[in-house]
């Protein structure tokens, strides 16, 4: 009988790589059926033989990031998966920083990270661009969201009958360039198409700006790219680009919906 020989030490590397990734898509697939699944329904949601993801659930399970439902069958996220999450990945500042820098080094513009507060955008983060002609808003600061893109990316998510109920007919005039309510409910439509809108000078007069929504385990936030009006118009598509190119990259990092294949 030939004996066999040991692993080279790239083809264990590759090994632990390949089950680090079966375990992750285990994972995500359990975090998209919170009810559970037999393993014979994880196996067909990641397309790998039964008996390799018993192996690796029951890996999961001891470690407590997988737990199984009991008599019934079938295993879902373990609470040590939460423990993790709730100790190392809440501050959703610290985890967007140093996306927003990036992407205003790339534009050479200032950028924002917003959410929805009641009919408002609150501004949780900036990072202010380094030239002579740029856009200065404060942390913290709060915007209507009908007359800006961070708000209306953000409502784009709502359904119209939402957006009734919560922004007040006819909607506040912020400058001559303010839309009002169904205008606004036209242009909601086709952000939810496009996964992206600008605004000229409606919030503010000689600003403008761009945003996409970010959807992640934390919550639903706007990260935006905010510049003068006078050099705005000839820098739209390279601004969405670059948003759009943002967003996923952080939503591959920290989205609900990341990383699937």
């Amino acid at each position: 009988m030939s004996r066999q020989e040991p692993e080279s030490g790239d083809d264990s590397k590759q090994g632990g790589i390949q089950v680090i990734a079966r375990a992750a898509a285990i994972m995500r697939t359990l975090s998209e059926h919170p009810q559970g699944l037999s393993l014979a329904a994880i196996a067909q949601a990641v397309r790998l033989p039964r008996s390799t993801v018993q192996r690796i659930v029951c890996a999961l399970e001891a470690e407590y990031l997988v737990e199984a439902l009991g008599p019934s069958g079938g295993f879902r996220l373990g609470a040590a998966l939460g423990q993790l999450v709730h100790q190392t990945q809440t501050d959703i500042i610290s985890l967007v920083r140093p996306y927003l820098e990036c992407l205003s080094n790339r534009l050479q513009e200032s950028v924002a990270l917003s959410k929805r507060a009641g009919e408002k955008i609150h501004v949780l983060d900036r990072i202010v661009a380094e030239r002579d002609l740029r856009v200065v808003f404060p942390i913290g600061a709060f915007a209507p969201m009908h007359s800006t893109s961070a708000g209306k990316v953000l409502l784009a998510g709502l359904s119209d009958d939402e957006v009734r109920e919560l922004l007040p007919d006819p909607l506040p005039l912020m400058t001559r360039h303010t839309r009002d309510l169904p205008a606004l409910l036209a242009e909601l439509a086709e952000i939810r198409k496009s996964g992206f809108t600008f605004d000229h000078e409606e919030c503010s007069e000689g600003i403008s700006g761009g945003s996409v929504s970010l959807d992640t385990y934390l919550g639903r936030y706007a990260i935006s790219v905010v510049l003068p009006a006078a050099r705005a118009a000839r820098h739209i598509e390279a601004i969405r680009e670059a948003l759009l190119a943002c967003k996923r990259d952080i939503e591959r990092a920290i989205g609900r919906a990341a990383c699937r294949r």
